[in-house]
């Protein structure tokens, strides 16, 4: 089988030494790709937003499987064209990705279907956000409406630091068209927990769990982030609550989206606070995580590439997934700054040794290659460095022995990642 990635961040990267390990992969693309996806796959120029070009290079190339990392291309229609064209695409339909890329769409749809979340108001301006901002009361949440690469959240302390995010996005535009529209709705209280299912389109598997560290700075202070590191597999879910996910959330997302002519294939990523009455979603996305993918795929007990191929057909089988074992912890390197302004372009050094210790294994995601082919900082989430165990504590203590072989300039990271857990 040959498989094209579509992305080229640390979530592409753990995808692609997925299926670069399976006998049954023959060979794997990934467009653009970046300097750690090269070790393990061909990387191709392709503007992966634009659904004629990837459409022409999978025909190209007789591409068996197209596995859309990120969730712009599902956004700009990527995947129906591709369906359209008779392509299998592990991703779902423009329409059906509205359970990410439309947080007004998804908190309606959720109420529409019973699907447990936060009591919300969908505001279309901002005087009419600021009434239900004071409605709500403090702590509230301020969510732009649509895709803000993970920053269009503010969970509000206080009313002044609410109204502020409404002032940010709903006047300054501080979201573009994002903000346009924003959700405001009660802040739930619990634990996170991330929550993966495999669907294709009538039937779902769940796949995964893992805790996300949102925050930029150690105690979980600072401004939210796409993510500074993750462990796999959650502690706070086993496999009675795993039931209630699957029961109460997933199986009615996928009833819904059939009722509605939009099935759901793909990855359903439910964002879950596990609050005193169950586990209530507060997002949904509609791909792998980032930085969950670079924690959970290499916990995964089965190929990844048929598991796709099988929900992109329809035909996901009917037994459940085995029971995964270990654990994986993941420390995001960020860029001085992040994720506010930084600078980048700085060389990275310790690659190869970190990539050397038994138990490590270091994604890339912010990163380019020099003229000199020096590997050198280009994002704000630039590596993932992630430590295997059998035990958390076994998986923590190799992540961050191979986070101390790494080193550039202004180079920031969470020192407590699975802290908590272990």
């Amino acid at each position: 089988m040959k498989v094209l990635v579509l992305g080229g961040g640390g979530r592409e990267h753990a995808l692609a030494w997925k299926l670069r390990q399976e006998s049954g992969v023959a060979e794997v693309l990934c467009a653009p790709g970046n300097p750690g996806t090269a070790t393990c796959a061909r990387t191709v120029a392709l503007d992966i937003l634009d659904p004629a070009a990837v459409t022409a290079l999978v025909a190209a190339e007789g591409v068996d499987l197209v596995i859309v990392g990120p969730e712009q291309p599902l956004a700009a229609g990527v995947s129906d064209a591709l369906r359209a064209a008779g392509h299998p695409v592990f991703g779902p339909s423009q329409d059906a990705a509205r359970l990410e890329t439309s947080k007004a769409f998804s908190k309606a749809f959720m109420d529409r279907h019973g699907v447990p979340t936060a009591r919300a108001r969908i505001c279309t301006t901002a005087d009419e956000a600021e009434v239900a901002v004071r409605a709500f009361g403090a702590p509230v949440v301020v969510k732009a409406d649509g895709l803000a690469a993970g920053k269009g959240v503010t969970v509000a302390a206080t009313l002044d630091e609410a109204l502020a995010a409404v002032d940010a996005a709903m006047r300054q535009g501080a979201f573009g068209a994002a903000g346009s529209t924003v959700v405001v709705e009660e802040c739930l209280t619990g634990p996170e927990v991330s929550y993966f299912a495999v669907c294709d389109g009538t039937r779902a598997l769940p796949l995964g769990t893992a805790q996300d560290h949102k925050r930029a700075y150690d105690g979980d202070a600072g401004p939210n982030t796409g993510g500074m590191g993750a462990l796999a597999p959650s502690p706070l879910v086993d496999a009675g609550l795993s039931a209630r996910v699957m029961r109460t959330i997933v199986e009615p997302v996928l009833a819904g989206m059939r009722a509605e002519g939009y099935p759901f294939a793909g990855i359903l990523y439910c964002g879950l606070m596990l609050t005193p009455d169950g586990p209530k979603v507060i997002e949904f996305n509609v791909r792998f995580g980032d930085p969950e993918a670079q924690v959970v795929l290499p916990l995964l007990p089965v190929p990844l590439a048929p598991l796709a191929l099988a929900a992109a057909k329809g035909a996901l089988p009917a037994e459940p997934l085995p029971a995964v074992s270990g654990a994986r912890v993941g420390v995001v390197l960020a860029s001085g700054g992040y994720p506010g302004a930084m600078t980048t372009g700085y060389p990275i050094d310790g690659l190869a040794a970190a990539a050397a210790m038994p138990g490590v294994t270091v994604f890339h995601a912010g990163t380019k290659t020099g003229p000199d082919g020096t590997v050198l900082t280009s994002g704000g989430r630039v590596l993932t460095v992630v430590g295997e165990g059998v035990t958390l504590q076994e998986a923590r203590d190799r992540a961050y022995a191979g986070v101390a072989q790494i080193s550039f300039k202004d180079m920031e990271f969470r020192r407590d990642i699975a802290a908590r857990y272990v």
